[in-house]
């Protein structure tokens, strides 16, 4: 039986340590070492680990990684591109079957009956190449308008519906309580440059009527109006109504500022309701959640996101590895994990059972939003992901600090997807650079 101790791994020029938790496995049975979170009271699969080794006798060691979606990736890559068979189970984003594809077992080969069936097709599309499943659904998701209830109520304003009524109120609101000797800002979003600016400058772009600057033919299509306005909106929150330390912000930066009282609206996953209701959060009992705002067309834009438990096809445990798989990705552990953490569940039913509704009333609206939510084209780009979101985060981030116009950001945007469009070869006929 495998003893797993410390291990240092290098990737992409940072250091990093992955503590393999060590425990000596029971006399009979396996231990399998998963990367779904740390073992905490929030780990999104505690409960399932938990459940499963009571019902098998096997054991689970919790893998810690960083925090950063990114390192993650790049971490991923280099242990499974060496065909290391230290994991067993890890957890992926929406947008990772494509580019581990090579790497991943096909769970219908594992696994018994209709493993999509109940589920959004969308986030089962995500996790399926070329007809194999290869993830499924610990969670899905999509993004939230979280606001200051209290203070909407306060002075007297709306939910906002569109982004230029956010803004009128977020600056309103802002100007008011810092003359009461408030530091408060008025919106708050991830504008470090990784993949949550992605996702923002997606839904920015996607609520004004544009696109994924790759449309579904495989053509790039990055120079339009709607892009242009999202830029140009955005770069005027900096300083304004968002802080400039915005520009370093992922998830939870933003959801510090937005908890501790310190802003009047938040863009953020659904993880965030539940931290935010806690006892000794400062905003409990003073926050509600509406869809994002809509742009020119009056649409409401979420992306799609969520992650997924998957097999690498190293892992010399594949039976008990996908069973532990199919445990957390089940319906009945998606709505605990729903109650408990209040993370979006796959299957599109338990949105209409009464106890979720009760303690997450937002969820009658949010099942529209998933099914209408923007997909990343991982399944466009496939392997190519990462140079098509390190383009969009980069240039986005670079609009947003004012080291770059938008116009050269979308000249720029413009020849990075015409480029990863020819080397991917999506685009057809093939022409030359």
């Amino acid at each position: 039986m495998r003893l797993l101790t410390h291990r240092w791994i290098v990737a992409s020029s940072i250091t990093l340590g992955l503590l393999f938790a060590a425990s000596n496995a029971a006399a009979e049975g396996v231990t399998l070492n998963i990367t779904c979170g740390d073992g905490s009271s929030n780990d999104p699969c505690l409960d399932a680990v938990q459940e499963w080794e009571k019902r098998t006798g096997n054991q689970v060691n919790f893998v810690s990684l960083p925090s950063s979606a990114n390192e993650k990736l790049s971490l991923y890559q280099q242990l499974l591109s060496a065909g290391s068979s230290d994991l067993d189970v890890i957890l992926i984003d929406t947008t990772w079957a494509g580019i581990l594809d090579a790497h991943l077992s096909d769970l219908n080969t594992l696994l018994p009956g209709d493993l999509g069936s109940g589920q959004f097709e969308n986030t089962i599309n995500n996790n399926t190449v070329e007809g194999r499943i290869k993830a499924l659904p610990a969670y899905v998701d999509s993004s939230l308008l979280f606001y200051r209830k209290d203070l909407l109520d306060k002075y007297h304003r709306e939910v906002p519906k569109n982004w230029d009524e956010m803004e009128e109120t977020a600056a309103y609101i802002q100007q008011q309580e810092r003359q009461a000797g408030n530091r408060i800002w008025g919106y708050v979003f991830q504008g470090k440059s990784y993949e949550g600016l992605t996702c923002n400058l997606l839904e920015w772009t996607a609520s004004e009527g544009g696109g994924v600057l790759i449309n579904e033919d495989g053509q790039p299509e990055v120079d339009t109006p709607a892009l242009r306005r999202s830029l140009e909106r955005a770069r005027g929150w900096i300083g304004g109504i968002s802080p400039q330390g915005a520009l370093s912000y992922e998830e939870e930066q933003s959801r510090g500022v937005f908890q501790s009282g310190n802003s009047v609206f938040m863009r953020n996953w659904s993880y965030a309701w539940a931290l935010a209701q806690n006892p000794s959060s400062p905003v409990r009992g003073k926050i509600g959640v509406a869809p994002m705002p809509a742009g020119e067309t009056g649409t409401h834009r979420s992306t799609l996101g969520g992650w997924s438990v998957a097999v690498p096809r190293y892992s010399t445990h594949q039976k008990e590895a996908a069973d532990l798989v199919a445990l957390i990705s089940s319906k009945e552990e998606q709505k605990k994990r729903a109650l408990k953490l209040s993370f979006m569940p796959s299957y599109t039913d338990l949105y209409k059972d009464p106890d979720i509704l009760k303690a997450l009333p937002y969820f009658a609206y949010v099942q529209t939003a998933v099914e209408e939510a923007i997909v990343r084209p991982a399944s466009v780009v496939k392997t190519l992901y990462p140079r098509y979101t390190n383009s969009i985060f980069n240039r986005t981030h670079s609009v947003l600090g004012g080291e770059t116009s938008v116009d050269d950001a979308i000249s720029r945007l413009e020849r990075d997807m015409t480029r990863l469009v020819r080397r991917a070869e999506i685009a057809a006929p093939k022409d030359s650079d």
